[in-house]
């Protein structure tokens, strides 16, 4: 995994560059102030620190469709060139004016940066480590504060400090990031998939994953373009490919065909009509959820039917598995025939025989509209047995929700997670802002005062770092569908300024207004609304693939309509 986790360590420099910024021109802003008498000037002072939020507001408003359009990394790359010519922009800046103009600039690649980070981090990562280098951006936004603030330290102690230097360092690490986003970073595989460029996904999986069978995953990247259709759960019997024994016979329309990974080993896959023992199994999910729904009457039934997932998948796979597939391989698949290979695109035909070559099969049409199937052998006795004849195959819908590159659910790690590093992190913060109210009502002396509120604030930062700051991104990064996905997230991000922008300018109204204690009680309040909306409405997506997490939304939302 050390192709992905070295694209997300790249990419997160994006949200370094912002976390620099935002430091860097808390400093200059007093030397800038100097130099152009703005003392009297209080909105052109708001402005060249405001600027960047404005610019990031403006560009969030369509960046998600653009990326939609013409991929994640063509934006990341116009990021960093937005970054540098900011930078030298602001080196420059002989007046005021223009010094507005390169924050707007500047403003333009953090909301690029911003928004589409998370959601590029989200798409190349593999399933169990996707929320542990979604934290990157996170701490990277915290690691450039802390650099560009030893720096704007450093160059105080000058006798005569330039703020145009101090702005201007910004253009060398974003040439770097430049350089990064052009020569290493590829395209997200999501996104080459969902425009029909299979073989450059394979290959970019390929190399984020380092392996080359990649076929389960690429299966599962495919099912996601269908998300939103009719879900439906569905069995098969698994036999050989008898082609001499239905010469002369009419075509069976509910066979379908399976191509192995060996060049000329093929199955042919008939439903079984009637109750299934694979329905039997997973309908006690369904009715778990139902109940534990009925206990919970406020909670979203989305939450109810993930945590379902959560406490009962394992156990149900375990005793699934054993029952199915006691003495033969198991094979998992897709229900339905993928798409036609009209969707796809000249490239994906070109370079289709590559592609093929994983399934054993040399025809580009095969490979695309057969389904892709993954095969895990079981030893019994100490023997390897690999024919599935006779065995049974279950196949949930589109999104191939039981598998994931050829694994099961039960073993992914799942549990725990986001819910959870939300659910234990918010109270921290409301009592951390209980302690500030009191402290700013009570008469408790001085020396007590600054120790509880240092202690406080502290305590505060920490665990928003923990809770707050990372997940809402990691969230929003994963819920969409892939198709969409882009445009979605830049509506969460335009949220997330817009609350910027709200909280900034309405801090020193409220201070004059309520006071400090006045404030942090508004702050609390809003702690405890988002504790609620949490428990209520947040599901728990931790180590689920982000096609599985989608589907589980519709049908989500489908069991909200028919309740």
């Amino acid at each position: 995994m050390a192709g992905a986790v070295l694209v997300a360590i790249a990419a997160s420099i994006g949200n370094l560059l912002q976390g620099w910024d935002n430091a860097t021109i808390a400093g200059a802003v007093l030397y800038i102030k100097k130099e152009f008498n703005l003392q009297s000037e209080p909105l052109i002072e708001g402005l060249i620190v405001a600027m960047s939020l404005i610019g990031a507001t403006i560009i969030t408003t369509f960046s998600g469709a653009v990326a939609d359009s013409f991929g994640r990394r063509p934006m990341l790359i116009a990021s960093a060139v937005l970054y540098f010519v900011s930078g030298l922009v602001m080196l420059w800046a002989p007046n005021v004016y223009v010094l507005l103009l390169a924050r707007l600039i500047d403003g333009f690649g953090i909301g690029l940066a911003v928004t589409l980070v998370p959601l590029y981090i989200s798409e190349t990562a593999p399933t169990d480590i996707r929320g542990l280098l979604n934290t990157l951006p996170q701490f990277s936004g915290s690691g450039g504060m802390f650099l560009s603030y030893c720096m704007v330290f450093g160059m105080s102690l000058m006798p005569q400090p330039d703020w145009r230097i101090m702005l201007g360092v910004l253009s060398i690490p974003s040439l770097i990031y430049f350089a990064l986003t052009i020569f290493y970073l590829p395209e997200s595989p999501r996104w080459l998939v969902s425009k029909g460029r299979m073989a450059e996904a394979k290959r970019v999986l390929q190399g984020l994953r380092g392996r080359e069978d990649v076929s389960g995953e690429m299966a599962l990247l495919v099912e996601g373009l269908g998300v939103g259709k009719d879900t439906k759960i569905e069995e098969y019997i698994i036999g050989p490919d008898d082609e001499l024994a239905d010469e002369g016979l009419a075509p069976d329309p509910e066979k379908i065909k399976l191509y192995g990974p060996e060049e000329g080993l093929s199955w042919v896959a008939r439903p079984v009509h009637g109750q299934s023992a694979l329905g039997s199994a997973l309908g006690l999910i369904s009715r778990h959820g139902s109940m534990v729904s009925q206990g919970k009457p406020l909670v979203d039934p989305v939450v109810t039917l993930f945590g379902s997932v959560h406490e009962k998948m394992p156990e149900i796979m375990g005793s699934m598995r054993s029952t199915l597939f006691p003495n033969f391989g198991s094979m998992f698949s897709v229900a339905e025939q993928q798409q036609a290979k009209g969707d796809w695109d000249a490239e994906s035909q070109r370079e289709g025989e590559d592609y093929g070559s994983d399934h054993g099969g040399d025809d580009i049409e095969d490979s695309l509209q057969s389904p892709l199937i993954s095969r895990q052998a079981t030893s019994v006795e100490g023997k390897e047995i690999a024919a599935p004849h006779g065995s049974i195959m279950g196949a949930v819908g589109r999104s191939s929700s039981l598998m994931q590159g050829g694994e099961a659910v039960s073993s992914m790690g799942i549990g725990g997670g986001w819910q959870f590093l939300l659910l234990a992190t918010i109270p921290i913060l409301i009592v951390a802002l209980a302690i500030l109210i009191l402290v700013n009502i009570l008469d408790v002396g001085t020396m007590v005062h600054a120790s509880l509120s240092t202690v406080s604030v502290i305590l505060y930062f920490c665990f928003f770092v923990m809770g707050f700051g990372p997940i809402p991104n990691i969230l929003c990064a994963e819920i969409f569908p892939t198709t969409v996905r882009g445009i979605c997230i830049a509506i969460c991000a335009l949220t997330f300024w817009i609350g910027d922008i709200i909280v900034t300018y309405t801090l020193p109204v409220m201070l004059n207004a309520i006071g400090l204690a006045g404030v942090f009680g508004i702050y609390a309040v809003v702690c405890v609304l988002a504790f609620l909306f949490v428990f209520m409405k947040v599901p728990e997506t931790k180590g689920m693939p982000l096609e599985v997490i989608t589907e589980f939304f519709s049908v989500g939302a489908k069991q909200s309509k028919e309740d």
